[in-house]
């Protein structure tokens, strides 16, 4: 049996992930820090006999018994609320998170698959973006945080796997949704749908003429799937190349969710992109893969875990795991 170590595993989409390579018969090691994960979010899996969790920060050394085939890192927070509240754990586990367990593949004589995004872009200047781009990207900026420490990743990812001939893999994700998301991370999807189901009005930033291209869950996942088995060691995005401005989206969650909310328009932050949209073509070329889940079909599957949350975790503001300074 294989054996995978999966980071950020309570998160939003390495919860998800457990989930895939269990069912494919891995023995999955799950870890997390739960700064920005919940338990809650993997409590079906601790029956199991071939999950395992570890509570530990990847920031700080990382030792396994025993032999290890694969490692997905995908520890970090990943949404603008998370990391501007948290930018130096941001930093640390996109830069010492990464190297710690580069050593780790390197000691294990493991295969390792890195989560980049597509913020490595930043307000891009190219449209849509292919792996080529080399981003418009402010290192100063608050969103800094986040986006150079996925450009270190990329960066001493590639290195290791020049120098040391360790075998890795890069997805740059673009934006994606499913269940498990936490309604007040900040991110688009849940921010429009919670705000519905409270009865509140949908908040748009800026003149809401900004492009963004959302991917599902399921979708998601199965790209991420095929990148660890092939063999392309180079970046490869992963996301849906279905373009909608948030001002057409904000009106389709308002059609989704039979709610008669206003939009109400409120400055856009400083280095918010303006476009995002993904060049899939390496994927299709290399992967074979490309979404199967239209947005209107995933939207409604996401809407019906979003109802099925209680009062209290619909009307949560902060995450319970945050601290403060």
């Amino acid at each position: 049996m294989k054996k995978t170590l999966i980071t950020g595993a309570a998160g939003f989409l390495g919860s998800h992930l457990c989930d895939r390579f269990i069912a494919e018969g891995h023995h999955v090691i799950g870890m997390d820090n739960l700064i920005t994960g919940d338990l809650k979010n993997i409590a079906h899996l601790f029956p199991l006999e071939h999950f395992e969790f570890h509570h530990h920060d990847v920031s700080t050394f990382v030792h396994l018994e025993g032999k290890l085939d694969y490692i997905l890192h995908f520890a970090s927070p990943a949404s603008p609320i998370d990391y501007l509240k948290i930018p130096i754990e941001t930093l640390k586990v996109g830069s010492l998170g990464t190297l710690n367990l580069l050593g780790l593949a390197k000691e294990k004589n493991a295969r390792i698959l890195v989560a980049s995004t597509s913020e490595v872009y930043g307000d891009p200047l190219v449209h849509p973006q292919n792996e080529e781009y080399y981003g418009n990207v402010s290192p100063v900026g608050p969103r800094g945080v986040y986006d150079e420490a996925k450009r270190f990743m990329e960066s001493i990812t590639m290195a290791y796997h020049r120098y040391h001939g360790l075998e890795t893999r890069i997805v740059r994700i673009f934006n994606t949704y499913g269940s498990r998301m936490r309604l007040n991370d900040g991110r688009v999807v849940p921010a429009f749908m919670g705000q519905a189901l409270r009865g509140e009005d949908l908040t748009v930033f800026g003149d809401g003429s900004q492009t963004r291209s959302f991917c599902y869950i399921d979708d998601q996942v199965e790209g991420i799937y095929r990148l660890l088995f092939s063999n392309y060691p180079e970046p490869v995005n992963i996301g849906n190349p279905h373009e909608t401005t948030i001002k057409e989206f904000a009106e389709e969650i308002i059609a989704l969710t039979e709610t008669d909310q206003k939009i109400i328009y409120k400055p856009l932050p400083k280095d918010d992109p303006l476009q995002r949209q993904p060049d899939i073509t390496k994927a299709k070329e290399i992967l074979g893969w490309e979404p199967q889940v239209n947005r209107s079909e995933g939207l409604k599957i996401v809407y019906d875990y979003f109802k099925s949350l209680s009062p209290e975790e619909l009307q949560k503001k902060e995450h319970r795991n945050f601290f403060t300074k």
